[in-house]
């Protein structure tokens, strides 16, 4: 018996390791490196009902430890992502997240209602935690009625288990996951990016064109831990750790917090086998802790 499997809601993972959704595509380019099988899970790119063409350039920016990005949940749309990328990624044995998004609860409805009859989509990311689009994202993820509200409208039409995005830049966020629980979610995945900006050493102006960005990378992993560990004591449905994730010992900490499974995003950008590392580093990691199989390491910060 696998060491690494974990068992979550409409999920079967071989391991707890997926890249993020929005740092892997829709895993086209990492196919040409490795095997995607290998993945415990993949985070497609956001999709929503049309084609979104994302914000104007330059739209991305590097940080002393992470970077920025006001990409725009630039997507192909609903029709292509499942007529072209979902049917291209059935040639890999790996469950498929599918993270959904949109400006209006009609929107969420629409894609997720499509998307989750797809074969190999096993759950859904409900995206309520964007902070680079002028309507819809986060303005679903920072008051809890309205989270609970639209969590409660896509349950109703979802095929498979729902996992929410959860927002960093909130008052507070154990607040929101009580909500979307509440509403029916099946898990949590957090954190998503918090709002920063740089400037141009020279012009004074943001680097952005879109102004401000989304701070990932290693600079916010202290941020998601605690956020992770708050949210685990108040809510008991699993969580999906994310947030500056580069490599084993990430895992660990996000998984003793709280996390039942983590995910990898900007490190693919810096590292393009960062995911495949972690997962043949872990055994050994384990040996050392002395623990025979992953799940064990599972909110041990709290025990």
């Amino acid at each position: 018996m696998s060491r690494l499997n974990i068992h979550l809601p409409g999920l079967e993972l071989k391991n707890p390791i997926m890249p993020a959704s929005g740092c892997f595509g829709f895993g086209r380019e990492y196919a040409q490196l490795y095997d995607l099988s290998k993945l415990g899970a993949i985070m497609i790119k956001a999709t929503t009902v049309e084609t979104r063409p994302g914000n104007p350039t330059p739209r991305v920016a590097e940080t002393a430890a992470g970077m920025l990005n006001a990409i725009g949940l630039q997507n192909p749309g609903i029709e292509k992502v499942m007529n072209e990328e979902l049917k291209f990624l059935e040639g890999y044995d790996v469950p498929i997240i599918a993270n959904v998004a949109g400006t209006e609860t009609a929107d969420y409805v629409e894609v997720a209602r499509r998307i989750s009859a797809a074969p190999n989509v096993k759950a859904l990311e409900l995206n309520i935690s964007c902070p680079n689009v002028k309507c819809g994202g986060i303005q679903f993820g920072t008051d809890p009625q309205t989270a609970r509200e639209l969590v409660a409208a896509v349950k109703a039409v979802s095929e498979v288990p729902i996992y929410v995005k959860l927002s960093p830049n909130v008052t507070n966020i154990v607040d929101i996951a009580k909500a979307v629980e509440a509403g029916g979610a099946d898990g949590i995945t957090m954190i998503n990016t918090l709002i920063g900006m740089r400037l141009h050493e020279r012009t004074g102006k943001p680097v952005i064109a879109n102004g401000t960005g989304g701070l990932s990378g290693p600079a916010v992993k202290p941020v998601a831990i605690r956020m992770v560990y708050e949210v685990y004591k108040a809510v008991n449905i699993p969580i999906i750790g994310m947030g500056g994730v580069t490599e084993a010992q990430d895992v660990i900490d996000f998984m003793s917090a709280g996390a039942s499974a983590v995910a990898v995003g900007t490190a693919n950008f810096v590292d393009h086998f960062v995911c495949p590392n972690i997962i043949e580093e872990l055994p050994a990691m384990l040996d050392t802790l002395g623990v025979e199989h992953i799940s064990e390491l599972i909110g041990r910060s709290h025990r």
